[in-house]
């Protein structure tokens, strides 16, 4: 099997070595594409220092265009699944080929890594884990499934799947509402313990000030995918 580790990276020169060094010590299976969202640091420069294969947008695209750019790439390029993977080091990935396997054996397709389900590791902020129960229950609400960590962006995805998302998308905030997408459509998503780390580097684009707006704009868009045809 061809398998992509697609790397989402915005301003993240202080981490994405280090990430990458993980997928080639863990994981040497697969292949990785840092996608470099219009990074203002030298995120770039530093892809291109370390020999890192790197694809370049030539403006900024928001992690939902950043993503759908590397499901692309990937359907473009025959890979039968791709991983997304963080590129400021919360992600281990060690936990690569289990969930390749889960994917595989269970036949599913999608398996979300989750820091909930055993909840060792890095368990993310307070504000943060009332935002994460909220997209659970109203998954659970519209789809019928139990998801734990809706906002993982650990998530590996069939070349179905890999389809979908290169046509289809969300843009922002992305995680909950692509996971709705799917699950109406009948895909099958199943969930698997990691532990998570906390990030190494950057600066996450959801913070106080907007975390607002990212629950309204979210509960909105979950709800229009799951009655968008």
């Amino acid at each position: 099997m061809k398998k992509l580790v697609i790397i989402p990276a915005f301003n993240e020169q202080d981490s994405i070595v280090q990430t990458v060094e993980n997928i080639r010590e863990c994981a040497p299976d697969f292949d990785y594409l840092v996608v470099n969202d219009g990074s203002t640091d030298n995120t770039l420069a530093v892809c291109r220092k370390a020999g890192i294969p790197c694809l370049k947008l030539p403006v900024n695209l928001g992690i939902g265009g950043t993503v759908q750019a590397g499901y692309l790439y990937g359907v473009r390029h025959g890979y039968d699944l791709a991983v997304q993977i963080d590129g400021d080091g919360q992600h281990n990935a060690a936990y690569l080929d289990m969930m390749a396997r889960e994917l595989e054996d269970k036949k599913v397709d999608m398996v979300i890594g989750s820091r909930f389900i055993t909840k060792e590791g890095f368990q993310s902020s307070s504000l943060r884990r009332v935002g994460i129960r909220h997209f659970s229950m109203l998954i659970r609400f519209l789809t019928g499934a139990v998801i734990t960590d809706p906002t993982s962006g650990m998530r590996m995805v069939n070349r179905e799947v890999m389809k979908v998302y290169s046509r289809d998308y969300p843009k922002d905030y992305p995680e909950p509402e692509s996971a709705v997408q799917i699950l109406t459509r009948g895909y099958k998503i199943l969930e698997v313990p990691v532990i998570m780390n906390e990030r190494s580097g950057g600066v996450s684009s959801i913070n106080l000030k907007n975390s607002v707006y990212y629950m309204i704009k979210v509960t909105l868009s979950m709800i229009i995918a799951k009655f968008r045809k």
